[in-house]
């Protein structure tokens, strides 16, 4: 059923490609600032209790009614699956902004690049070059790769249901909107929403790592996954950016350039500097490596026929 699932996501999301900001970041949002309005007095225990109401009861409704659906047809069952993961997943959150970075690259169009990423981004893109661009696209979409589709599929197989794809969804929205907000450092309300999204995300990103390094410069990218993202500021994220960087042979990472300010970090991968073809390349990459998550999904199902 699971990969029966993820087929037909893809499928649907080729066919209507879903507008994730409105239709899912904005809702989530929304909720998680009336939770945060709720509850925050300022203290962890007040982010612990927040957190709880926020994504647990959500979840539990929702693995509920996918038992009652499983109950009366598996095909209703199949369908709530199929809509739940067409929320919480999916490659055209992120795939048609580093499309368009991509062609504009080609054709020399650097101000549209420089717009169209700042647009992705959020941030300063004024004095970017090619090289800076490509680093950077490729580097967001290794890590919106991750967050949109590989991370979720491994807790929607973890948990019954679609509740893995939803906890996974919830969580990493309370973790961005608590966390980064206005405030957030001077009390301790985030603290919980960023130790348990890391806890959940714990596993999805060496299993990320895994995969780009399996279908990629195997060699290369177990390397830069031992030794390199303890220099980069998100450590955590930097296992998967580091493990990609090595499997497509690219150099990503520091220095980073944000407008007018530079500033030297971490370098990730080993190799050639960034350009478009490699953007090409690291496509190429998060295709595989979803291959070879259906691969992995199909023997699973194949084995508990069997069994």
């Amino acid at each position: 059923m699971s990969l029966l699932s993820l087929i037909a996501v893809f499928l649907i999301e080729q066919l209507q490609p879903l507008n994730y900001r409105r239709v899912v970041a904005e809702p989530l949002g929304a909720w998680a600032d009336f939770i945060e309005s709720c509850c925050n007095a300022g203290s962890r225990r007040h982010g612990i209790l927040a957190w709880c109401l926020a994504v647990l009861p959500p979840v539990l409704v929702l693995g509920l009614i996918y038992k009652i659906l499983y109950s009366l047809s598996p095909l209703l069952a199949w369908a709530l699956n199929v809509g739940v993961l067409y929320l919480t997943m999916g490659f055209r959150q992120f795939s048609h902004h580093y499309t368009e970075i991509q062609l504009a690259l080609r054709l020399g169009d650097l101000p549209r690049a420089r717009q169209l990423l700042g647009e992705w981004t959020g941030r300063s893109t004024e004095m970017l070059g090619t090289e800076e661009i490509a680093r950077l696209s490729i580097e967001q979409a290794l890590a919106a790769s991750h967050r949109h589709v590989f991370a979720v599929l491994l807790w929607f197989v973890i948990l019954p249901g679609p509740c893995g794809a939803l906890l996974y969804r919830m969580a990493a929205v309370l973790r961005e909107r608590w966390g980064e907000a206005d405030g957030a450092a001077r009390d301790e309300f985030p603290d919980f929403a960023r130790r348990v999204f890391g806890i959940i995300d714990w596993l999805p990103l060496r299993a990320t790592a895994a995969a780009f390094a399996i279908v990629g410069d195997f060699e290369d990218a177990v390397y830069c996954w031992r030794t390199q993202p303890a220099r980069w500021p998100d450590r955590d994220l930097g296992i998967v950016l580091a493990s990609g960087a090595g499997a497509l042979g690219v150099q990503l990472g520091r220095p980073l350039i944000d407008g007018a300010e530079t500033s030297d970090g971490a370098e990730l991968g080993l190799g050639d500097p960034p350009d478009v073809d490699f953007m090409q390349s690291a496509v190429g990459l998060v295709w595989r490596a979803t291959v070879l998550w259906m691969l992995l999904l199909f023997l699973l199902g194949l084995a508990s026929l069997v069994g």
